[in-house]
């Protein structure tokens, strides 16, 4: 086994690596939410309305109506 496990600061490259990276998945959540939101006020969805369809059963055979 090895030794006991100490949680160290990440250091130098690692800080600005991290840094740079919640950086840029900010950024990514900023667009996101800002196509989105657009896509909101415009009012439209990617996905067209369908009507519900009714299906009865009466044993084995099914009618839809």
């Amino acid at each position: 086994m090895s030794g006991p496990r100490h949680s160290h600061k990440p250091k130098g490259l690692r800080r600005l690596e991290r840094w740079l990276v919640g950086l840029a998945m900010g950024v990514i959540a900023f667009v996101l939410e800002k196509a989105v939101m657009r896509s909101v006020k415009k009012g439209g969805g990617s996905v067209p309305s369908v009507e519900p369809t009714t299906i009865t059963s009466k044993g084995g055979k099914a009618e839809v109506s």
